[in-house]
């Protein structure tokens, strides 16, 4: 493809480095480094004057200092005259503060849509937005790509009785995602009703659906401490499911994560490479990683040539 640059943040090197050869591309030249007061540099090592630039960065790791080095690297190449920059996000930092549910509580999610529109950025490619309202936060483009191709293919090929199954959500904001992914299947739908305390903190659940006997498939955007699926395995178990498996795109893992899926009834907790896992999935034999670089890659090349990439996404093939 002609006049395209693919640069990758150093938050998930590997996911850039897949992405770029599925396109047949080789990643553009950057140096990134902290200066002794711990300020971010950034350097595009090439020329990106009149192209057509890709930014792949996810909110991972020291997930400020990757927000920091996205924003540099957005407006040093648009001050370098590209043509048009689009950061590729695969896991959006600050999804969860989407709105202000107490007094003086901030949008996070607006402020860092501002940040991104003001450095430059004049497209954002991301998946599986915590709500999808964020989209609404920017004044420029966005695909909200769908990692349910990649999911609804793991759950063929490695759930042998997915016909016997019943998709579950853990909470009713992710009822739409667990049904959409349950009518594919043309399998059942469940959906478990919380109560929190507090953040991170669930005192209660309430099954509302049948698992009896059944492979019960808990779906849901993301995992960071775990409490909730976890104790939502247990709430599952307890209502008669034969097996339980946990479905989830972006795999945060943080605090006693990994500790409660050990110990927890999964069969497997799987999660897509927006966050890279390979370190998790040695301390945690029950993570599989399904990899996402051919749904984002794709995206790239159509937003390139000027396709749709929403009519792709939503007319993926059985």
């Amino acid at each position: 493809m002609a006049n395209i640059k693919i640069f990758g943040g150093s938050s998930h090197q590997d996911l850039s480095q897949k992405i770029a050869y599925r396109l047949g591309l080789e990643l553009g030249k950057v140096v990134t480094k902290k200066f002794s007061n711990q300020e971010t540099c950034v350097e595009i090592g090439e020329s990106v004057q009149g192209e057509d630039v890709y930014i792949v960065q996810s909110s991972c790791g020291e997930i400020n200092d990757s927000l920091m080095e996205l924003l540099i690297m957005i407006d040093a190449c648009k001050i370098a005259s590209a043509s048009r920059v689009t950061a590729v996000i695969p896991c959006f930092p600050y999804a969860r503060q989407d709105k202000k549910d107490k007094s003086r509580a901030p949008i996070s999610a607006k402020l860092v849509a501002n940040m991104l529109s003001v450095a430059g950025a004049d497209h954002i490619i991301t998946m599986d937005l915590h709500a999808s309202q964020i989209q609404g936060f920017f004044d420029i483009p966005v695909d909200n790509l769908y990692a349910e191709p990649a999911i609804l293919k793991w759950i063929r090929e490695n759930i042998s009785e997915w016909r016997n199954c019943t998709v579950v959500s853990p909470d009713a904001g992710g009822a739409k995602r667990a049904t959409s992914i349950a009518h594919r299947l043309h399998v059942a739908f469940a959906l478990i009703h919380k109560e929190r305390k507090k953040a991170n903190e669930v005192d209660r659940m309430v099954l509302v659906g049948d698992v009896k006997d059944r492979v019960a498939i808990l779906v849901d955007d993301m995992a960071d401490t775990c409490g909730t699926i976890c104790h939502a395995a247990d709430k599952l178990l307890s209502a008669g499911a034969a097996r339980v498996y946990a479905i989830l795109t972006h795999g945060i893992f943080s605090g006693p994560a990994l500790a409660r899926i050990n110990s927890a009834c999964f069969e497997a907790v799987v999660v897509t490479n927006t966050i890279p896992q390979e370190d998790k999935m040695k301390h945690c034999s029950k993570i599989q990683a399904i990899d996402i670089s051919m749904i984002l890659a794709e995206a790239i090349k159509r937003t390139h040539n000027g396709e749709s990439v929403s009519y792709l996404f939503s007319h993926v093939p059985l």
